[in-house]
């Protein structure tokens, strides 16, 4: 029972620390039975779950994003080339009039540039929002491993200490069954305690085995994220018995909100979400672009020469354009596509006021746990020291004949340690 409060202690206590050490140094893969210690599982988790191998490739995916809007606003250069053949009919143009021959060859190089992309800049400040609100998913699903890890990891020490008290128990019973024996072989017992001492011998033996099965499950479901691949050979380390100290209220609220990956992930969504309806405004502006082409527009595929009267033509030349496009109707689909973008603004809007409203939920709860915890822990262990004694006491009395053997089946199960911190 104790446990169950313990662990959402111990998870919040290493969050307020940063003992998670998300940028450590990650360990080699073990050769051998190593020793894990809390920090080193976080951070070997870190390296091998898939969660947040799949985050980073968010992120990376989002990278490109702002390669591509950053590239957009920059020249293109392509290489055009081309041959039309227009079926001849004696004239210079062939059948088609709208040709300019025959034969018409197009090589040409040309560079192509959006002159006002230079001053909108809101698809790559949209992008570079949207790749910092990916980063910090990173944080978030690393949180939530922490957690997954921080539980696996207490959930084996309590289980080793489960085993250990299981084994004390084991001692204790039998300890008894050899007292009842040696009353029973001198008179002073009846056989029906040693049945007694017997029956809680094989009922101690069947929890020790079942507190080893514990131990290997809790291994198993730790091993699978700390390491590349299967393994459940290592041991933890032991250090409930030193808890860190808990931040003052106030201190832990700041450090939380200045933190925490979800509140950033949903700031910089918000941003992100801004920045689409100024994308999506740009469909109510005209376009100004400006082309130059390089290279061979001719009736012959040569740098010089041509037909008849034109053999001395030469063919390599240049050509430039400007081109300005006036948006004027378009069946109100710019003004959809901003109401859209506002839409998402809002929604952004929102899950940053939720995000932030969550944290600070959590924040309460966790610390309520905490001091919760700390309580029970100190009172729990008063209890195990007052029933230790007690059994201590029976097993004397029963000794001396002054107790039954229930009253000491009674006292060993109140002093049983399974349910203990």
């Amino acid at each position: 029972m104790a446990m169950r409060v313990l662990q959402p202690t111990a998870l919040f206590l290493l969050t307020l620390t940063l003992a998670t050490s998300a940028h450590a140094q990650q360990p080699a893969p073990p050769s051998g039975p190593v020793t894990v210690p809390l920090a080193d599982a976080i951070a070997r988790a870190r390296q091998y779950a898939g969660q947040i191998q799949s985050a980073n490739l968010t992120a990376l995916l989002a990278r490109q994003d702002i390669v591509q809007a950053r590239a957009n606003r920059l020249p293109t250069v392509n290489a055009f080339n081309q041959v039309i053949y227009t079926e001849g009919n004696g004239t210079p143009s062939g059948v088609f009039i709208a040709n300019n021959g025959v034969h018409e060859y197009n090589e040409q190089a040309q560079v192509h540039e959006d002159v006002l992309a230079f001053v909108r800049k809101g698809e790559t400040n949209r992008a570079l929002a949207a790749e910092a609100a990916a980063r910090a998913r990173v944080d978030v699903a690393a949180r939530g491993l922490n957690a997954t890890v921080v539980q696996d990891y207490f959930a084996i020490i309590a289980a080793q200490r489960r085993f250990s008290n299981a084994q004390t128990s084991l001692a204790e019973a039998e300890r008894f069954l050899d007292i009842t024996d040696k009353q029973e072989k001198a008179g002073e017992a009846a056989h029906a305690d040693v049945v007694k001492a017997r029956l809680q011998v094989q009922q101690r033996q069947r929890d020790l085995q079942d507190a080893q099965v514990n131990i290997e499950k809790a291994k198993i479901a730790l091993g699978v994220l700390i390491f590349p691949g299967f393994s459940s050979d290592f041991s933890v380390v032991d250090d409930l018995a030193t808890p860190e100290l808990l931040l003052p209220v106030e201190e832990a609220q700041a450090k939380a909100t200045a933190a925490s990956p979800d509140v950033k992930a949903a700031q910089f969504g918000l941003e992100a979400a801004a920045y689409d309806v100024s994308v999506a405004r740009y469909g109510y502006l005209p376009s100004l672009s400006l082309d130059f082409f390089y290279g061979i527009n001719a009736n012959r595929f040569a740098v010089n020469g041509g037909v008849g009267d034109e053999a001395d033509r030469r063919n390599l030349g240049y050509a430039g354009q400007i081109t300005l496009n006036i948006p004027v109707w378009n069946w109100g689909l710019t003004k959809s596509k901003v109401a859209q973008a506002e839409i998402r603004r809002s929604q952004a809007r929102l899950d940053l006021s939720l995000a932030q409203k969550t944290l600070q939920g959590n924040l309460a709860t966790a610390y309520a746990e905490a001091r919760a915890a700390r309580q029970q822990l100190e009172s729990l262990r008063t209890s195990l020291d007052l029933a230790v004694e007690s059994l201590r006491l029976t097993l004397l009395r029963y000794t001396a004949g002054e107790a039954i053997a229930f009253e000491v089946v009674d006292a060993g199960r109140a002093a049983r340690l399974e349910d203990q911190p």
